[in-house]
């Protein structure tokens, strides 16, 4: 019968366990060290007031003295909701914006992995940030979470459109003032070239008669008319 020599085999057994320990270890270490280096990214998106706000309207504490804190309408709770979908529709517009850029800027190794890192975590953040809204407003109304994201489109939509316009309108303010100003600076050099061009026209005082006793009388020069007087002797 064939017998095995179990102490010959227990040096690679040793050296098998103690390398599968140090692999796991090592494995587990960079785990937390990745997490935390994650974890001390800078944020993609700076705070979420609206969240904040619409959290703070929620969960509203008694004051001193009191025993409840005040009820708050049910008006405030959706209005502050969809201001909170509105902030997260700008997001989502930025991350769609920012994602084609960031991968083609990852793949020529223009950026490290950590702008990628704090790209994919602010998506993760939004899809979860989407998923809270929704819950909340079938909470304040039943299949509210259905329709407040296409509502909130239309007002952040409409908010654009409208803060072009004074955009515009002001630019067109600015340029009117600037023409009006050339204009008048124009105006002013045209005027000053005239004034020149008269001056530079006008007749000398050289003597010159102007005989107004018959009508259609040419001026004549003094010069002439005494040479006249002298014939007439």
């Amino acid at each position: 019968m064939f017998s095995l020599d179990w102490r010959g085999l227990v040096l690679p057994f040793a050296y098998i366990l103690v390398l599968g320990g140090t692999f796991v270890t090592f494995s587990s270490v960079y785990r937390k060290r990745k997490a935390s280096q994650r974890a001390n990214l800078e944020p993609w998106f700076g705070p979420h007031l609206q969240r904040n706000v619409y959290l703070s309207l929620l969960h509203m504490e008694p004051e001193e003295g009191q025993e409840k804190a005040p009820k708050i309408p049910e008006s405030i709770l959706r209005a502050a909701l969809i201001r909170r979908a509105v902030e997260d529709i700008h997001r989502i517009v930025q991350i769609r914006n920012a994602k084609q850029a960031c991968s083609t800027l990852l793949a020529k190794g223009s950026v490290g992995d950590d702008l990628w890192q704090r790209f994919t975590r602010a998506e993760t953040e939004i899809e979860a940030e989407l998923r809270d809204v929704v819950l909340e407003a079938n909470g304040l109304a039943p299949n509210w979470g259905q329709t407040i994201f296409q509502s909130a489109n239309e007002i952040a939509a409409n908010t654009a459109f409208h803060e072009k316009i004074d955009e515009i309108q002001a630019k067109t303010a600015a340029e009117a003032e600037w023409w009006e100003k050339r204009r008048a600076a124009i105006s002013s050099d045209f005027m000053k070239e005239l004034e020149e061009e008269s001056e530079k026209k006008a007749p000398s005082d050289d003597g010159i008669l102007i005989d107004t006793s018959a009508p259609g009388s040419r001026p004549t020069s003094s010069s002439g008319a005494g040479k006249k007087k002298k014939a007439k002797k």
